[in-house]
């Protein structure tokens, strides 16, 4: 069948496709009839046969097939938007209609059925309609309960097309479509509530829960505490009867103790609410008496008064006590009132007292906020007669227990006295300032001051209460010690108050980074010259790579040149290797402070402003790097001059100098040794002759010896310098430093 309602939808949508294009219903409607139909229409559509007709059924769409099977079969529609019967329960995928034409397909003839049963009417399944048959209903027909009458009004309305004894739509789950109400509708529509569908007879109900005020009989008085089978007494079969009972009369139910002496009823001085109070009294008058009955009084039986019946007898009334006991036992006896109970309760009811805060403010003990909306049984404990009014109040631990402090603040000077710190207001704000902690074994400097006080008075378990009072007032009583007790030592150091200076001994209170009280000149290692600018992280280094000082250990600090800084002469000292000092101070690495006199080779003379480079030229790859190596370095002077220098006696080496600007006397500065010869005036030398002013010296032979025009060192490059006369120098230091172009150009020599 599915298959075969597959093949109609597809045809369907080849139906709409031509309606939508206007060829079917414009142009050719006899033909097309003929033509696309699928089949005649099964005899419950015979009115919609003709193909003017098929929009009635079908959407015009050029998309998927949809129906318009709900606008006709609005009962149907109704159980689907409704949530209930047996349609709500199949799923509805695809455009409208599609999931319909799965179960009723048509164009199959007018004799064919659309309406198929899974397995037959008697075998279908009832629970898919959302009411399931047992009981008495598994056995019961179809058609016992599928019927017209059965069928409410506004059913019948939907299916007004529809033949009322054959359909089996429009029926309602309640048990009043099909059975009469007994009850008439006085204990509502659920009859399964006491009812079952086995049998009728056997109701059971929930005592609890029954309201037995919409019966016939309303239960009033007593009436509504009496077991349900006082009355409902067994019948036929030992089951409880809930019907056929008696209930006009009180005698129907109760003996009369009366016997018959009294004509009028039971209720003409009795109530349900009690047999033995008797409204004989509302007869007599008591308000026309001494004592006027009111409130509570009212309800009073005349004989808890009246002791025997005796009304002759006059009674005492002036105060409550004159029938009542004193249930505080004279706690009250000293009050002005004498404690009469009328002051503080009424005849209306004895609790709630009228005694309120603004009558407490009289007392000694006025009560303020919270104090105000505490309920008296927080204080004055009920004990029945034994409550105490009068409790002492002098301290907040007369009534508190001190479970927030416990105990901390019991010695001097507080002595547990809250309402130093606190008010009646509330316990969680202090009025604690930070004024009165200045004055505490703790006054607050720096960033303590706006550190909140939970943060340092917090439980030290999560068990305890705030600790107030420390034992001790160190940092590390708050603060964990990240130096780990590497200078205890120095923390232990004493103050102005001969008090353990702890980490303040370094810090301060402003802010942790401030160290303006380390001195580190205290320490194995002070810092002078270029050591004092240095980064801490660069000799204290972080271990596993962090970016703070949190986990170093500065006792490891290197305190050697070595374990900080690179050995620039590739290791050739040897022994001396780690000894910087000797050449070198912490101020400048350049220029050396190395003592040339304690070596085998004296630099007194023209040899003390040379440069080392110049003798030491050395040089060795040590790990990718170039070193110069002072050893080993010649000693003999033909070592460095070569063979023709000028001896110490050579005279022409040692004539004076010409007076004045001679110009028969030069340098011949190509040669390898200082020459007095004649040679014409200005002779200028090139620019690759230069000597430095700063490295020559004084000699004990002076010599006129050169006068630069426009000269300035090298070492100190800047402007040009103005003709100066040259210090005078030796033979031999002239020599020394004419062979070694390089240094100060001059534009011009005179000799």
């Amino acid at each position: 069948m599915h298959t075969r309602a597959d093949r109609n939808a597809r045809m369907l949508n080849l139906l709409s496709r031509l309606f939508c294009a206007g060829i079917a219903a414009f142009l050719f409607p006899l033909v097309a009839h003929s033509q696309i139909s699928p089949g005649p229409l099964a005899r419950a559509h015979q009115s919609l046969n003709g193909p003017a007709n098929c929009t009635q059924c079908h959407t015009v769409s050029t998309r998927s097939a949809s129906f318009r099977c709900m606008e006709c079969h609005r009962e149907i529609a109704a159980e689907v938007n409704g949530h209930h019967g047996l349609h709500s329960t199949y799923p509805l995928p695809g455009p409208p209609g599609a999931a319909c034409v799965k179960c009723h397909s048509d164009h199959n003839g007018e004799n064919f059925k659309m309406i198929h049963w899974d397995p037959t009417p008697k075998g279908f399944d009832h629970s898919k309609t959302g009411y399931v048959l047992d009981g008495k209903h598994a056995t019961t027909a179809c058609r016992g309960c599928h019927t017209a009458q059965h069928i409410s009004a506004a059913e019948r309305a939907i299916l007004k097309s529809k033949d009322l004894n054959r359909t089996y739509m429009g029926q309602s789950p309640t048990c009043t479509t099909c059975h009469e109400d007994h009850h008439q509708g006085r204990l509502g529509a659920n009859c399964l509530q006491c009812h079952n569908t086995t049998t009728w007879k056997g109701a059971k109900f929930d005592e609890q829960t029954f309201d037995h005020s919409k019966t016939r009989y309303p239960l009033t008085g007593k009436h509504l505490t009496t077991p349900c089978a006082k009355c409902h007494t067994p019948g036929d079969g030992g089951l409880p009867r809930y019907a056929g009972l008696k209930f006009q009369y009180c005698g129907d139910c109760h003996a009369d103790p009366h016997k018959g002496e009294f004509k009028q009823g039971c209720e003409s001085c009795h109530t349900t609410a009690s047999w033995t109070r008797s409204s004989f009294t509302s007869t007599f008058d008591h308000s026309k008496t001494a004592y006027p009955l009111v409130g509570k009084h009212r309800q009073v039986a005349c004989v808890d008064c009246h002791k025997s019946g005796d009304f002759k007898t006059k009674m005492p009334f002036a105060a409550c006590t004159d029938c009542h006991k004193d249930e505080h036992q004279g706690q009250f006896a000293q009050r002005v009132d004498k404690g009469r109970c009328e002051s503080c309760h009424t005849v209306q009811g004895w609790s709630p007292s009228t005694f309120t805060a603004s009558d407490h403010a009289k007392t000694k003990y006025p009560l303020v906020p919270p104090h105000a909306n505490v309920k008296c049984a927080a204080c004055h404990i009920p004990a029945g007669k034994d409550t105490k009014y009068k409790i002492k109040f002098a301290a907040c631990t007369d009534c508190h227990k001190d479970e927030e402090h416990q105990g901390q603040f019991a010695g001097d000077p507080w002595k547990n006295r809250c309402e130093q710190c606190h008010n009646g207001n509330t316990w969680k704000v202090s009025n604690f300032t930070v004024t009165r902690h200045q004055k505490s074994s703790f006054p607050l400097t720096g960033g303590h001051v706006a550190v909140a006080c939970n943060d340092c008075h917090k439980p030290p378990s999560p068990d305890a209460k705030p600790l107030y009072q420390f034992k001790n007032l160190s940092c590390t009583t708050c603060h964990e010690d990240i130096h780990h007790g590497e200078f205890a030592e120095r923390m232990a150091t004493k103050d102005a108050k001969s008090n353990p200076t702890g980490c303040e001994a370094c810090h301060s209170t402003k802010e942790w980074s401030d160290m303006t009280k380390f001195d580190h000149s205290t320490t194995k290692f002070p810092l002078i010259g270029s050591h004092r600018a240095v980064e801490c992280a660069d000799c204290h280094k972080p271990p596993n790579m962090e970016r703070t000082l949190l986990h170093v250990d500065f006792s490891k600090a290197p305190q050697a040149c070595s374990e900080c800084h690179e050995d620039p002469h590739g290791k050739q000292f040897g022994a001396k290797e780690s000894d910087c000092a000797s050449c070198h101070n912490s101020n400048k690495w350049k220029p050396s402070l190395f003592d040339h006199e304690k070596t085998k080779f004296s630099l007194k003379g023209g040899h003390e402003g040379v440069p080392c480079g110049d003798c030491h030229k050395e040089k060795k790859e040590v790990d990718g790097k170039d070193v110069l190596f002072y050893k080993p370095t010649p000693l003999g002077c033909a070592d460095c001059h070569g063979t023709n220098i000028p001896k110490a006696t050579d005279k022409s080496a040692l004539r004076p100098w010409p007076s004045g600007l001679g110009s028969e006397f030069s340098f011949h500065v190509t040669e390898s040794d200082v020459k007095m010869r004649k040679t014409t005036s200005k002779l200028a030398l090139t620019n690759n002759h230069h000597v430095s002013l700063s490295k020559i010296h004084r000699a004990p032979t002076y010599l006129r010896c050169l006068v630069l025009l426009n000269c300035r060192p090298c070492e100190f490059p800047g402007s040009p310098r103005t003709p100066k006369m040259s210090e005078r120098m030796s033979a031999p230091g002239a020599s020394e430093y004419l062979r070694h172009p390089g240094k100060v150009t001059s534009k011009a020599w005179y000799l």
